[in-house]
């Protein structure tokens, strides 16, 4: 797919303002200029942004119900009741869980944990989950990344004598379970500042009021931040305000001193001795921590994590890197199919959406085929499969484009679904399938933006390779870390040229690596360019082409600066430049 390279346009006043506080703070003009496109307009903002400090974190009890969680939280455990933490199986759910657990566990023993079975409970609160609870006397249970459409099994589980403490940041349908209290940033009547914490932060913020209530100093919250900090980076939530404060820290904690269940993974991943960023939990750390869940049981993934023994800890890694592996064989042959499947519509050159449906698929990998469709077509995707007597699927979507609005138009032929604006879940009877695929279709159709399907690359500007010294990265450094609402800046290079040893690498010879020099400066960069080894013949002809890149560190050198080309063009950026 051709990408269009769009220069993002700044008034005169952003960039005499730019110019101004990058003076101020003595970084380069262009990164003054990125600051006041983030909203951060003064120095006393632009110095809490490049140094988040713990102490800016929210208030816990601004959140609706924080005060009755906490209440019930110290009546359980004063009156030693057994509690049962309760979470999703994806990396979100699992950090969660232990979190909340590890953390609980420090001043109460009479605490366990449970995670449902993909394959044979399904997403959410289960009756079976709460049957499981009843059999070992809790009365309590606090669930964490789900519960808040969980109106019927809270009902059945008052007649077991077990309460609930919802820990959800998914969106609420119109009537909410009757729990003890329900922390959900994302409830419509919500105050709360941060709307947008993953389900782990909504576990940390209840555990932050929980100590506060009971006079423990925060300094012992820290530790639990490594967890955190993943499920931000996993659950690709947000980046900024609460968000940004907590994955700050939480990659400090991961980087200086990780609990033995993540140096564990850290080993079996090729990360020791480097410095890890969020790319490395989204590519790294998280599949392999989403493994257990898709391949056998999230509940392996808590085991790993709440682990104290090194030993037992790699056993258990090394049985989670195993499913990783199977996994991605999976997965392969899954995108395979799905591709011909798509390829093979005779009407989906004309459809502006992607549903598929086959009941033989492994339900553990149906949303990263779904993220791939969504990623190589730029639609959104439905992959559904037969699990529990139901077709079920996951669904995703490109910024832009309201996927849960779509399938909450459908609601009336599922049997549930629940999700974020840009990944949910459904499932409904297999005859509706046909059905909810045409009304599925005609939703977007008449929704979406007539540019969705395109393909935009955001640039910063068009640089020579002259600006990028060490001076240039280490105030980049600063914007760190990375994501959705802070995402890492895009630079354009025009007419570079192959030094002469450029050559494809990896496993199929898929990637580039590049050594360019530039029109204007002469400078000699290395660079990488994943997948697009089709360009190789281009580039080794000597023309001149065009690249748009972000600026990394040399993993195997550090301080040595790479380009990570994000795209490449043959003829002269005239897109919006």
């Amino acid at each position: 797919m051709i990408q269009k390279w769009n220069k993002i346009r700044h008034t005169p006043e952003q960039e005499a303002q730019g110019k101004r506080l990058a003076e101020a703070l003595n970084i380069h003009p262009l990164f003054g200029i990125a600051l006041i496109t983030r909203g951060i307009d003064s120095e006393e903002k632009a110095r809490a942004f490049f140094k988040p400090q713990l102490h800016d974190l929210h208030d816990p009890f601004l959140m609706n119900d924080m005060d009755l969680a906490v209440k019930r939280l110290n009546s359980a455990m004063g009156n030693k009741e057994r509690i049962l933490v309760y979470g999703d199986y994806d990396v979100d759910g699992t950090t969660a869980v232990s979190l909340v657990y590890t953390f609980i566990r420090k001043y109460y023993s009479n605490i366990v944990y449970y995670v449902p079975d993909r394959t044979d409970e399904g997403y959410g609160v289960t009756k079976h989950g709460i049957d499981h609870a009843a059999s070992l006397g809790v009365s309590l249970i606090i669930v964490l990344d789900c519960g808040v459409k969980a109106v019927a099994e809270v009902e059945y589980a008052k007649t077991k004598g077990i309460d609930f403490i919802i820990c959800d940041h998914h969106v609420q349908d119109e009537q909410l379970p009757d729990a003890v209290a329900i922390l959900n940033p994302k409830r419509t009547d919500s105050t709360y500042p941060c709307a947008h914490l993953s389900g782990c932060g909504v576990g940390f913020k209840f555990m932050q009021g929980f100590a506060s209530s009971n006079h423990i100093d925060f300094h012992h919250l820290i530790p639990l931040l490594d967890l955190v900090a993943v499920s931000i980076a996993a659950d690709i939530v947000p980046v900024v305000g609460e968000n940004r404060i907590l994955a700050y820290h939480g990659l400090r904690q991961l980087n200086s001193n990780p609990r033995v269940g993540f140096k564990a993974i850290i080993d079996r991943c090729g990360l020791v001795g480097k410095e890890i960023q969020m790319t490395d939990i989204v590519f790294k750390i998280g599949p392999r921590i989403n493994a257990s869940g898709r391949m056998m049981c999230g509940q392996e993934s808590v085991d790993l994590l709440t682990e104290k023994d090194m030993l037992k800890a790699t056993q258990i890694s090394d049985k989670i890197n195993l499913y990783n592996e199977q996994r991605k064989s999976l997965d392969k042959a899954m995108t395979e199919e799905a591709t011909k499947l798509v390829a093979e519509d005779p009407l989906f050159e004309e459809k502006q959406s992607i549903v598929i449906y086959n009941k033989e698929w492994h339900k553990g990998v149906i949303g990263i085929v779904a993220s791939r469709l969504t990623e190589e077509y730029r639609r959104p995707t439905i992959v559904m499969t037969m699990n529990g007597g139901l077709a079920t699927g996951s669904a995703r979507s490109y910024a832009g484009f309201n996927i849960y609005e779509a399938i909450e138009s459908c609601r009336d032929l599922l049997d549930s679904f629940g999700g974020h604006t840009y990944a949910a879940g459904l499932s409904m009877e297999e005859k509706y399938v046909p059905i909810f695929t045409k009304r599925f279709e005609q939703y977007v159709e008449t929704h979406i933006d007539e540019n969705f399907h395109d393909s935009f690359v955001d640039i910063v500007d068009v640089i020579d390779f002259k600006i990028i010294s060490k001076k240039f990265c280490h105030d980049l450094k600063k914007f760190a870390p990375y994501g959705p609402g802070n995402k890492k800046p895009i630079f354009a290079t025009k007419q570079v040229y192959d030094y002469g040893t450029s050559k494809v690498v990896g496993r199929g010879q898929a990637h580039i690596k590049l050594e360019l020099v530039d029109n204007n400066s002469h400078n000699v960069l290395n660079g990488i360019a994943f997948g697009q080894s089709p360009h190789i013949k281009f580039i080794k002809s000597k023309r001149a082409f065009n690249i748009c890149y972000t600026i990394e560190e040399n993993t195997y050198k550090r301080g040595d600066i790479q380009l990570q080309i994000v795209d490449i063009h043959h003829a002269d950026l005239d897109e919006n430049d």
